[in-house]
């Protein structure tokens, strides 16, 4: 997971934005092992069987959506994005808007 997720997620949820990361490669173990290492906050879920990823089409990862306040879909951004970043954090606050 990158850490600017880590960031958007502490910055942010006091805002209202949820964030889960979706795991599809590692064991439960070693996932709580790194939530631990990495003190992190966002909630790890998951998909050792590949059905999430295959239903929402996942090819890379990360994969991230961006869902609005309404529950619509808004976005996909695949691969590694600065979600810190000037466009990245505008992009956020236009969401959390909603």
């Amino acid at each position: 997971m990158p850490s600017t997720i880590e960031q958007v997620n502490r910055e942010y949820r006091d805002r209202g934005l949820v964030v889960y990361a979706v795991n599809i490669e590692e064991t439960r173990t070693a996932v709580a092992k790194w939530v631990a290492k990495n003190n992190s906050t966002v909630p790890v879920l998951l998909d050792p069987s590949g059905d999430a990823s295959a239903a929402y089409r996942i090819t890379a990862t990360p994969t991230v959506f961006l869902i609005g306040r309404d529950g619509r879909f808004v976005a996909k951004a695949i691969g590694t994005k600065e979600w810190t970043s000037a466009h990245g954090r505008a992009l956020l606050q236009r969401l959390l808007g909603r």
